[in-house]
C-alpha cells in the first residue's frame, strides 16, 4: 500500500494506512454523516473486493479511499470520502494520490460528483461520459415486447460464467469475482437470452434505502427496457433505484414509472480508454457509482 504508514504522519498529524475490515463500522459512520445511503452490508460487500486507505487523525477516522483491480491493467476508484470537519485542506488528493500510486499506467475509471470533478481533472482523470441516478417508488413497468427467438428468464447459479462474459464484454475490464458474488447475493437476476443463447442480463439486489437494479448489460435499449421493466415491476411499490449511462436514453422511460433523476455524476478515466468491441453488449446500468 502507499508510501505514507502509520509511522510516518504528515505535519498535521493525519495519518494514512491500509483499510481493514475493523474500518468498516466507522466508516459506514462516514457515509451515514453525508446522508449518503450505504448500509453496513453495502460497505462490506464492496470492501471484499477492495483494497483502501483510511486516514486517521489523532485516533479518528477523518476519510477513506477505496479501488478495485480488475485484472492486470484496470481499476475502479470509488468512496472517497473526508469528513466535513476536515474538508478544505487536499486531504482528498493526498487519498487519491496514495491509491493511484501503485496503479502505474492502468486504465482508472470513477465516477465524479460535482465537488470532486476538479480535483479528479488535476489527477488526469478527462470526462468522457455522464450517468444518471435514479430512484423512487416503483409503479408497475410497461412490459416490453421481444422480438421472435428472444425472451427472459431467470439465472442459474451455475451461469456466472456467461454472464461474467457478458459484463466483461461490455464493461470494458474482467469483473469476475464481483459478478459471481453478486449473482449469489441478488434477489433476482434474469438473463435474455436469443436462440438458448444469454445475450443480455440484470440483477435486482439490497442497496442502501432499499434495492438496486443492475448491472444491465444488453444489445441495444429494447432489450435493457426489458430487462429493467421485469425487474422494476417485481420490485412495484418499493423503493428503487438504478444508475444509468446517460447516452442509454433511458431517463424519460424510467420516469415514466416512477424512477426519477436525482443525480447527474461524471464518467471519468485515467489512462488509455475502455476497449468495448464494437457490436458487442453495452452496459445500460452500473452496479454502484464506487465500483462502476
Amino acid at each position: 500500500m502507499p508510501a505514507q504508514t502509520p509511522n510516518a504522519p504528515a505535519l498535521d498529524g493525519v495519518v494514512l494506512r491500509p483499510m481493514t475490515a475493523a474500518d468498516l463500522p466507522l466508516a459506514h459512520a462516514l457515509t451515514a454523516e453525508l446522508r449518503w445511503p450505504h448500509r453496513p452490508a453495502d460497505w462490506a460487500q464492496v470492501f471484499a473486493h477492495a483494497e483502501g486507505i483510511v486516514a486517521e487523525r489523532d485516533g479518528e477516522l477523518i476519510g477513506t479511499a477505496l479501488r478495485w483491480r480488475w485484472g492486470e491493467r484496470h481499476a475502479t476508484i470509488g468512496l472517497v470520502i473526508v469528513s466535513p470537519a476536515c474538508q478544505g485542506r487536499r486531504l482528498g488528493h493526498r487519498l487519491m494520490s496514495a491509491l493511484l500510486e501503485e496503479l502505474g499506467d492502468c486504465t482508472v475509471l470513477l465516477h465524479a460528483t460535482a465537488d470532486g470533478r476538479g480535483l479528479y481533472e488535476r489527477l488526469g482523470f478527462v470526462r468522457t461520459g455522464e450517468l444518471r441516478q435514479h430512484q423512487g417508488v416503483a409503479q408497475p413497468a410497461p412490459l416490453v415486447a421481444l422480438p421472435t427467438g428472444w425472451r427472459l428468464r431467470p439465472a442459474g447459479q451455475s451461469e456466472a460464467a456467461s454472464l461474467q462474459a457478458l459484463d466483461a464484454a461490455a464493461r470494458g475490464m474482467p469483473r469476475d469475482a464481483l459478478i459471481a458474488d453478486l449473482l449469489a447475493a441478488s434477489d433476482a437476476c434474469v438473463v435474455l437470452d436469443h436462440d438458448n443463447a444469454p445475450r443480455g442480463f440484470a440483477m435486482l439486489r439490497r442497496f442502501g434505502r432499499g434495492h438496486a437494479i443492475g448491472p444491465v448489460v444488453a444489445p441495444d435499449a429494447e432489450g435493457a427496457k426489458a430487462l429493467i421493466a421485469h425487474l422494476a415491476g417485481m420490485n412495484a411499490g418499493n423503493f428503487t433505484r438504478i444508475d444509468i449511462d446517460f447516452a442509454s436514453g433511458l431517463a424519460e422511460w424510467l420516469e415514466s414509472f416512477g424512477l426519477l433523476r436525482v443525480d447527474a455524476p461524471t464518467t471519468m478515466v485515467r489512462g488509455a480508454p475502455l476497449a468495448v468491441p464494437p457490436g458487442g453488449p453495452t452496459l445500460f446500468a452500473i452496479v454502484t457509482q464506487a465500483v462502476g
